[in-house]
């Protein structure tokens, strides 16, 4: 079981609201969220509701203040709970929408798809196994988009538009 605690305020203080699950509007609970408690498994949390605008991973750990802590702008405003995978993992990236152009495929994290590749654009992808995170910048560094299983034929109408998709890792157990 997967649960998240959150906190009205900073320091874990004020009213609180426990999740077990998805939540697509936090402020059925909460009016706001400036930090949290993950006791067990992996979240991605949102600055909008329905799983919309910056994503952030959390796993198990204790988040006093991580606006200031992850450059959030906002607060919390609805979580997806990310499923442990113990299977193989495999995505195919493409250098253009609608897998166009050259395309590879990985089974392991790949930390600069310039250097190992030689691409440099990732605009959509196939996620066959696993649930991955794809960075904006090498070495897993700036924002991040979560991907579960499922084809994402065009990063720009999912609202990624001005992202280039440069590193990708795996979410596993952790």
């Amino acid at each position: 079981m997967n649960l998240i605690k959150r906190k009205m305020d900073r320091n874990f203080q004020g009213r609180s609201y426990e999740c077990m699950s998805d939540c697509s509007d936090m402020s059925n609970y909460l009016s706001r969220c400036h930090s949290c408690r993950v006791e067990s498994g992996c979240f991605m949390v949102y600055d909008r509701p329905n799983f919309m605008g910056n994503q952030y991973f959390m796993r198990r750990g204790e988040y006093a203040d991580y606006m200031s802590m992850m450059g959030m702008r906002d607060c919390i405003r609805s979580c997806r709970m990310i499923p442990m995978h113990r299977g193989q993992f495999r995505m195919r990236i493409y250098e253009r929408e609608n897998f166009g152009g050259q395309m590879y495929e990985l089974m392991d994290d790949c930390d600069n798809i310039m250097d190992r590749y030689r691409m440099s654009d990732c605009m959509s992808c196939h996620v066959m196994d696993g649930h991955w995170l794809m960075y904006e910048q090498p070495h897993y560094r700036g924002r991040m988009m979560y991907l579960r299983p499922g084809e994402y034929r065009s990063f720009r109408d999912m609202g990624m538009g001005g992202m280039r998709f440069m590193s990708m890792r795996r979410i596993m157990d952790m």
